[in-house]
C-alpha cells in the first residue's frame, strides 16, 4: 500500500510555493503527491525531477469542462476533450505519474437536466477508448472517477463508473474509488466495492465534509474492511479541500475552514490511514 496526498488542498497548479509544501509531506511520511494538472504549460520534467530528489511518486488528476465535453453533442468539442486528456497524459509522462485520475469522462458541472442519453453515453465511451489508446503508449493508467449527483450525471455510482470502464474495454482504462462521492451515492459501501473491485485501481480517502479523514461520518470500518477484503493494494490517497481554489468552487461547494490548518490535515489525515492499515494489513 501506498500513502499518498492530493495537493488540491494547496493549489490548483504547482507553483513556487509548493516545493515547501512537498518538503513538508515527505517530512510527514507520505510515499507521494497527487499533482493538479490543468496548465499544460508548465515544465513537468522539471517537477518530476524535483519530485525524484524529495522521494515522492505522484499520480495526477484532471478534469474536462463544457467547451471540451467529451460527451458533447458537438464533435468538435468532444474532439478537444479527448485532445486535452491526451495532452494531460503527456504531461503525465513528462513529470513520472504512473495514473491520471478525475472525472475527465464528462464535464464537470454541467448538467442536461436529466440522466445521461444513449447517444452520450456511446460518445463518453468512444472518447475514453481514444484517450486510453494514448494512454498505453505513455505507459499512464486511466483511473475514471464517478461523482456524486451534484457535480456530474454521467457517472454517480462507482457501478457506473465499472460498467463504462467495461465498454471501453481497453487495459489501460480502469476506476478510481472515492469514499466521498461513495458516502453519498452508494447504498451499501461494501457492495459497491466488491462490484467494482477488478476495475478498482486507485482510491481517494475522502472525510463527507471534505476536511481531516476519520474526523466525520463516513463509514471508515467498512470501506477499509471490504478494500482489505477484496486484496486492494495500490494508492490511498487523501483528497480535501480548502478556499484555494475558485476555479472549482462551482463544483465543490467549499465555503467554510473545516480544519486547523493544511498541515494538521495531511498530518492527522496520514495517521489516520497507517492506524486504519496497521489494524487490517499488517
Amino acid at each position: 500500500m501506498k500513502f499518498g496526498m492530493n495537493l488540491l488542498l494547496w493549489t490548483g497548479e504547482l507553483n513556487d510555493d509548493t516545493p515547501a509544501v512537498l518538503e513538508m509531506l515527505k517530512s510527514q511520511g507520505y510515499d507521494g503527491v497527487e499533482l493538479p494538472l490543468f496548465n499544460p504549460d508548465l515544465d513537468y520534467a522539471a517537477w518530476g525531477q524535483r519530485l525524484d530528489d524529495l522521494g515522492l511518486e505522484r499520480t495526477a488528476v484532471t478534469v474536462r469542462g463544457e467547451e471540451d465535453n467529451p460527451i458533447s453533442p458537438d464533435a468538435a468539442a468532444r474532439a478537444q476533450g479527448v485532445a486535452n486528456t491526451k495532452q494531460a497524459l503527456d504531461c503525465c509522462a513528462a513529470v513520472g505519474a504512473t495514473h491520471l485520475v478525475g472525472p475527465y469522462h464528462s464535464a464537470l458541472g454541467a448538467f442536461s437536466g436529466q440522466g445521461p442519453s444513449e447517444d452520450e453515453w456511446k460518445w463518453g465511451v468512444e472518447s475514453m477508448r481514444e484517450v486510453a489508446e494514448h494512454a498505453a503508449t505513455v505507459n499512464v493508467t486511466l483511473g475514471v472517477e464517478c461523482l456524486n449527483r451534484f457535480e456530474t450525471y454521467l457517472l454517480n455510482t462507482h457501478g457506473d463508473a465499472a460498467r463504462f470502464a467495461k465498454d471501453v474495454d481497453h487495459p489501460n482504462c480502469r476506476i478510481m474509488y472515492d469514499t466521498f462521492h461513495a458516502n453519498i451515492e452508494e447504498k451499501n459501501i461494501a457492495e459497491a466495492i466488491r462490484g467494482s473491485a477488478d476495475m478498482i485501481c486507485h482510491v481517494h480517502i475522502s472525510e463527507n465534509d471534505r476536511s481531516t479523514p476519520g474526523s466525520g461520518n463516513v463509514r471508515w470500518a467498512e470501506n477499509f474492511d471490504t478494500l482489505k477484503e477484496v486484496g486492494y493494494d495500490g494508492w490511498l490517497m487523501i483528497e480535501a479541500f480548502g478556499l484555494a481554489l475558485p476555479e472549482l468552487v462551482a463544483a465543490t461547494k467549499i465555503w467554510r475552514r473545516m480544519y486547523e490548518s493544511e498541515e494538521q490535515l495531511s498530518r492527522d489525515g496520514l495517521a489516520f490511514m497507517k492506524e486504519q492499515y496497521a489494524q487490517r494489513w499488517s
